[in-house]
């Protein structure tokens, strides 16, 4: 059954489905004797602490929105959220962001080494496809979402785009190509995320193509938020360091348009977003409402 929330019962929704969520990554991070505890450790540690689980979260309201069932996608969303976390363990390397701050406490490498945090990352990676290849019913399905996934996650999208986001100021500081990048980079994850639970839920391409839109904007809108809390949030907040774009020259909305000018970027982006689901009707109120809730977020 389709499920359709409207006002503050949209957040408890939301928390309902974080449990399931952080109940099913727990199981999925539990490999008994075959895994080395270090490596187990580290993969728990890097996984299930205080995210909010927004990629996940957009798979399973997807997947309600086209009138399927939680259940069924719960492994597409676990699948995600292990690809984003595999995504930050690499990313925070000293040889990439060098980070030492992640989700207000150390850093995988700075707590495990880095040796270990790069096996951390490798073997997420494959955990995720693993649990899509296992997960996903019936056969077609599961092979349209491994393919999704893996295009997402691979050289033309999330690591090509944070292979341009090293690059930073070095050439064509434009907004069309940081937008370039970070459609790439954070919007694949989001819009791939509503596909997989869209194809899980045997949505209609009327359907997929109105989420798709909809992630794109979303998770462009996503990013300036990013970039605006490295320059104005709190970091304690954050729980990241802040300021470390413009340290690193980064290339960023409010370097590019500044402060007033990316959060109208961002009211925009809202509104195209929410525009994009109107074929979907009622049943996407949650992700309209989610979509409010990343605009505005503090952290």
């Amino acid at each position: 059954m389709t499920t359709s929330v409207r006002g503050d019962a949209v957040e408890i929704h939301w928390q309902r489905l974080r449990v399931r969520v952080d109940s099913a990554l727990d199981l999925a991070l539990q490999f008994g004797e075959g895994c080395p505890i270090e490596l187990q450790e580290a993969m728990r540690y890097s996984v299930l602490g205080s995210g909010k689980r927004l990629r996940p979260l957009l798979v399973l309201l997807a997947a309600e929105a086209c009138g399927g069932l939680v259940e069924a996608a719960l492994p597409a969303a676990c699948a995600v959220e292990l690809i984003h976390a595999y995504s930050l363990v690499h990313d925070d390397l000293p040889a990439m962001d060098d980070d030492d701050l992640r989700r207000g406490r150390p850093t995988c490498h700075k707590q495990f080494g880095e040796a270990t945090a790069i096996l951390v990352g490798d073997a997420l990676q494959a955990r995720a496809f693993e649990l899509l290849a296992s997960g996903i019913k019936p056969a077609e399905r599961t092979v349209r979402c491994v393919a999704e996934l893996a295009r997402a996650a691979g050289a033309t999208a999330l690591v090509g785009g944070q292979t341009d986001d090293l690059a930073g100021l070095n050439s064509h500081a434009t907004v069309e190509r940081l937008q370039a990048i970070h459609r790439r980079k954070t919007g694949a994850m989001f819009v791939v995320s509503l596909r997989l639970g869209a194809i899980v839920a045997g949505a209609t391409d009327d359907q997929l193509t109105a989420l798709t839109e909809y992630g794109t904007h979303v998770g462009l809108a996503f990013q300036i938020i990013d970039d605006l809390l490295d320059v104005s949030g709190q970091q304690d907040v954050v729980g990241k360091r802040l300021g470390k774009d413009h340290d690193r020259r980064k290339l960023t909305y409010p370097q590019l348009l500044g402060v007033e000018a990316s959060r109208h970027r961002v009211e925009e982006l809202l509104d195209s977003a929410i525009r994009a689901l109107e074929p979907i009707g009622d049943d996407a109120d949650s992700l309209r409402g989610l979509a409010r809730f990343i605009v505005q977020r503090d952290h």
